[in-house]
């Protein structure tokens, strides 16, 4: 793997970490906070949040939208146990397919099934900013809305 896929998925081993230390200061009830009615709930982010490394792999590599409907309707996490196992299992497959891509397949462009056209390190990049994003969000919801501060790092 490349010098810039290596810092980047450490970026991506920053922010599981984090997910993770919040996650493990939750209870399972705290999994059906939704601040926002018609919005995810803290579970639901969870899930998403579980699921973005192995779908934007899926993604970056042409998944047709059936194909991505299927793999979102295959996913179900009931516990924080198992979506952590998740979320990790995602990140170790997403790692082993940028091990395999060379220089070339790289700066490939490739473009997903609503039209958005990225080489697969510019989706790469993509994957990192999502997870970040959703990191912020929940955050958020359980510092002010729950009152739930994790203390933990978010940023090295």
């Amino acid at each position: 793997m490349n010098i810039y896929c290596q810092s980047a998925f450490h970026q991506l081993e920053v922010v599981i970490a984090s997910i993770s230390e919040i996650v493990g200061q939750l209870d399972e009830e705290d999994l059906n906070y939704r601040p926002t009615p018609n919005k995810h709930s803290v579970g639901e982010l969870l899930e998403h949040l579980a699921a973005i490394p192995a779908a934007d792999g899926h993604i970056l590599e042409e998944a047709s939208e059936e194909e991505m409907n299927n793999f979102y309707q295959s996913l179900s996490f009931q516990t924080t146990d198992e979506i952590l196992g998740a979320m990790f299992q995602h990140f170790s497959h997403l790692k082993a397919q940028f091990e395999n891509y060379t220089e070339e397949h790289l700066h490939t462009e490739t473009t997903s099934w609503w039209g958005v056209t990225y080489t697969r390190f510019e989706w790469l990049l993509e994957i990192i900013a999502h997870m970040y994003h959703h990191r912020g969000q929940l955050h958020s919801m359980l510092v002010h809305t729950y009152k739930k501060d994790p203390g933990v790092l978010l940023f090295e």
